[in-house]
Parts: C-alpha cells; structure tokens; sequence
C-alpha cells in the first residue's frame, strides 16, 4: 500500500472545513489560529510535505522550496501571492494556488466602508462618545465630508475595483479608474471613466488603491502623488502597505496635503501601535480584515483544500497561478 501524501496547514482552521484534505491525506496543523508558525517549525513540515496550506505571514521562498523535496503544491488563503515566489515554485514543477472571486464583495464592503468612516469621521466620532466628549450639538461638531456627487478614483479595476465602483454609483458618485489596461466593456457597463493616473491623482475626491503589489506599484503613492492630490481628499488602501511610501504619507498627513486616510494594509503587520500613521485622529486603521467576514473566511479555507485535493489527485486545480505547469 503507497503511502498517503502529507499537507501542512499553517494556521488552526476548523475541522469541518478541512475535512476534503483529510479525504486524501495526511493532515498536520500549526496549533495556534493568531501566532504565525515559526519559521523553523514550517521550514521542516516543509521537509515532509506534499502540500502547503499557507496565509499572506508566510514566506514561501527559495530557502522554502530546496527543503521541501516533495512538495507538488502550495495553496494560500488569498487572492495576493505576493509571500510567495512563484517562478521558483514553477521551475520545481510546484503549482501555487489562491482564492479569486470568492472575496470580492466582502473585500469591496470593506474598502467602501473605510471611504465612509475617513469621510464622515465615523472612527472618531464613536472614540468621541465613548471618551465622554460629547457634550453638546453644535452646527459642525465632528463634520466631516460628503461622500455622495463625490468624485472616487479606483486605482486597479480588476474584479474588487468593478465591486467597489458598483458601491460608488449607488452613492451617485463620480467613478473615474486608472488600470495597467484599460477596460472599455466595464466603462460601458458601470458608467465609469479611464484617467491617467496623474490625472486619477489630481480629479479625486477618494482615492481608492486595490492595485496588486507588482515591481511597477510598489511605491507608487509617494511624496510626489500625495502633494498632487487635494488637500480635501482621502487616501484609502485596501491592496498591500508596499505600495505607499508610508514615510511620505506621514509627511502628507502632518502637512496637511491630504485630508485623511483610510488603511487595511501596512509594510510591517502587525503595525507598531507607536507607529506615526496611529497618532493622527484623520486615520482610521484596520488590522488586514479586508475578507475577514465568517462566510467569506470559511469560503475561502474549503476553496484552498478543494485546490490541494486536486492537484495530490492529478488533477488541474480551479485556481492556479502558475498556468504553465503541468498538474
């Protein structure tokens, strides 16, 4: 009788969802659902594994993978795949895998979430009760901005980027998009328009970014983009912290270039709480919980089994990222 192939999952997830990789394999787990498994430790399940089950903390890397002699797929509970080096994983033959579309509305809810909280003040509006700072109404106590007639640049119109500007125009917002290519069937169905991205920059009211981390937007929002925008406009991001200059947009913040932020992302998560950007009232930030709903969540652990299944079967996985390879 052949030995059953090994997978490695890198967070505790409930049982009953994993239920599809015990189906057809040997199945360990890091015991801790919050603390990321230490490097060590995943570096020598890696040893053994014919699967990964992997989140964005997880470098998955060329010291990774001449470890791992067995490995045939990793499989990572996102849509980036940014913590993972593809091209090395395709020269081995690995296949990588991700969760597309399944959390494309709840990440969507949540981006135009925090354009209402920056706009609207609503996280310092809600420290403002609790702390007993409410004493009485007052014409513009805690006034923020409209977000209706209000003109938002998506910066990234890919699936979230069409889920967000949907939102927007039920606001009766002005949609304007910047994208790598532009999108004339979305422009036609959703009543939006195509900037360049040095006019998206300038024109806006919300900036929204949900571009993915490439070489060409790392950095993209620097000194330079915030001093072009208006100083009554917000910057959102809800794609990865890499794409701002986080120095610049303290900078932008305490100069008053910007009116405020709202942020899901940052270079190092979790953020320092004495980071610079948490010291400013105009900033609302979240711990990465852009799917982070319990359907959404749940969707995407069975969807990242159902992929590893697939590929220790033989079988072509419904989400590779590396078409290229042979399953």
């Amino acid at each position: 009788m052949s030995k059953r192939p090994y997978v490695y999952v890198t967070r505790k997830m409930p049982a009953k969802m994993i239920n599809i990789l015990e189906s057809v394999a040997e199945v360990g787990m890091w015991e801790s659902e919050e603390t990321p498994v230490p490097r060590e430790i995943l570096l020598e399940e890696a040893n053994k594994a014919d699967g990964l089950f992997t989140v964005l903390a997880d470098q998955i890397d060329e010291e990774l993978f001449q470890a791992a002699p067995n490995l045939k797929v990793v499989a990572n509970l996102a849509v980036g795949f940014d913590n993972i080096d593809v091209q090395a994983a395709t020269k081995r033959g690995i296949a990588v895998c991700n969760t597309p579309d399944i959390l494309t509305d709840t990440t969507a809810d949540l981006a135009f979430s925090l354009v209402l909280m920056v706009g609207r003040r609503l996280a310092e509006a809600v420290e403002c009760v609790k702390t007993g700072n409410w004493t009485s109404w007052s014409p513009f106590f805690m006034a923020g901005a409209d977000v209706h007639h209000k003109t938002i640049g998506i910066v990234g119109m890919g699936s979230i980027g069409e889920a967000v500007a949907k939102r927007a125009l039920g606001f009766q917002m002005n949609v304007i998009y910047h994208n790598r290519n532009r999108k004339i069937e979305t422009e036609k169905a959703l009543d939006v328009s195509y900037r360049s991205f040095e006019d998206l920059v300038v024109e806006s009211d919300y900036i929204v970014c949900l571009t993915p981390l490439t070489d060409a937007t790392k950095g993209m929002f620097s000194k330079e983009v915030f001093r072009k925008m208006k100083n009554t406009a917000y910057f959102i991001n809800a794609s990865r912290g890499t794409v701002v200059v986080e120095e610049d947009l303290v900078e932008a913040l305490r100069e008053g270039e910007i009116a405020g932020a709202g942020l899901d992302v940052f270079h190092q998560e979790p953020i320092d709480p004495n980071h610079p950007l948490l010291q400013f009232p105009n900033v609302v930030a979240l711990p990465h919980i852009g799917s982070a709903s319990v359907e959404t969540r749940g969707a995407m652990i069975v969807h990242c089994c159902e992929n590893i299944a697939a590929v220790l079967k033989g079988e072509t996985p419904v989400s590779l990222v590396n078409k290229e390879i042979k399953c």
